[in-house]
């Protein structure tokens, strides 16, 4: 089956990647171990949005931008972009005492991006069967659109490799198959540490090894 593939960047990060030594991640391979040999995959979309630099984490970009190149070396991966959206907000300290203004960030436009590509491949019947990789019960209407009004297949891969995170019965609900995205597959789904790209060697970044 032509399989085309949509991955919610910053779900599946936190969902199965960010605390491991696992974010030289090889979307392609992760999603072949994960699906039977029927599926041929013949596109990635990948949604996500340029992170800023914090003063925590004034490396961020550059990481970000590193791991984007070297996915092109992957091939058939595009990359769609949302934003971030930063705005002021007073929160309660976590102690009771009294009200702290803080700096709240936001990532917007990925989900909407994800499901709108996603109906408009079914619509253009661009796919014999589509993945979305991601556990946002919010992708539950497109999914069931395609699946149900569509009659087309649709599989999730549910990032849920952390203890914390549960299998979105939403989506569940509405997909054709269902599997969870556990971190022996992350493990085994590694980019090499130096790619090439363009002629130029892009190398994991340090903090990742």
């Amino acid at each position: 089956m032509k399989t085309f593939v949509y991955v919610d960047g910053f779900n599946l990060y936190y969902g199965a990647v960010k605390g491991t030594r696992y974010r030289w991640l090889d979307l392609k391979a992760l999603v072949e171990r994960l699906l039977r040999p029927e599926h041929r995959i013949e596109k990635i979309k990948y949604f996500t949005a340029p992170v800023s630099a914090l003063p925590n984490n004034p490396n961020a970009p550059a990481r970000q931008n590193a791991y984007l190149r070297a996915l092109r070396s992957i091939g058939g991966i595009e990359i769609i972009y949302g934003h971030f959206l930063t705005h002021p907000v007073n929160c309660l300290r976590a102690d009771g005492c009294g009200m702290v203004r803080v700096f709240r960030t936001e990532e917007k436009g990925s989900d909407v991006n994800l499901a709108t590509h996603l109906v408009a491949d079914a619509f253009r019947t661009s796919f014999d069967a589509a993945v979305v990789v991601s556990n946002d019960s919010d992708l539950r209407e497109p999914i069931r659109i395609v699946t149900q009004e569509l009659g087309m297949k649709v599989g999730v891969l549910l990032p849920v490799a952390k203890k914390d995170r549960r299998p979105s019965r939403e989506l569940i609900e509405v997909a054709t198959f269902c599997k969870r995205i556990r971190t022996g597959a992350v493990a085994a789904a590694q980019l090499p540490k130096v790619v090439t790209v363009d002629g130029q060697k892009v190398h994991c970044p340090a903090e990742w090894e």
